[in-house]
């Protein structure tokens, strides 16, 4: 692991310790601020997903929600699983932003500047944890490789094809 990797990773993932405490200290109120988000997604999670036994308490959900946040930080600051809770933490952090700094619905002037700049935050948040998914430590990811197969594989295929023409044409050459 390279060494900035070794400390952007920890940075990276401080935000989300810090904010998931807080969201599991106080449930009932984040679950409260959380509620137009949920009472809108929530019917569309448990049709798409039915056998899923999805909690109806909302501050169940902004418990599950933090614990997710908390344990996919661990992972991805101790490089753990980086790509896999990186892009867990992103999954998170859109519910989050929607239900959290919805600056949209806001009227005065300060307050909805202030959740403004925590919404566009979290939006480069994400587009940080989507390329922190996508890191491969310099490693070929899985487009590369299969693409690189692809390649070998048609060479190969070439080779063989060129080496069954010349048989054939020995065999024919044997039996003329």
């Amino acid at each position: 692991m390279t060494v900035s990797r070794l400390f952007a990773r920890p940075m990276l993932s401080s935000i989300f310790v810090v904010g998931s405490v807080g969201a599991l200290r106080n449930a009932p109120a984040a679950a409260a601020k959380a509620a137009p988000v949920i009472d809108r997604v929530m019917p569309l999670a448990r049709k798409a997903l039915p056998g899923l036994p999805i909690p109806q308490d909302q501050a169940t959900l902004v418990r599950i929600n933090a614990g997710t946040q908390i344990a996919a930080a661990l992972a991805l600051a101790t490089g753990r699983a980086p790509r896999l809770s990186a892009a867990v933490l992103a999954l998170t952090l859109v519910p989050t932003t929607a239900a959290g700094h919805r600056f949209w619905e806001v009227k005065e002037e300060p307050a909805k500047t202030q959740q403004r700049l925590h919404f566009f935050k979290n939006v480069s948040l994400v587009g940080g944890l989507i390329i922190a998914a996508g890191d491969t430590d310099g490693k070929p990811g899985v487009a590369w490789r299969a693409r690189r197969a692809a390649k070998d594989a048609r060479r190969e295929a070439k080779h063989l094809a060129g080496s069954a023409r010349r048989e054939a044409r020995l065999v024919k050459a044997k039996v003329s």
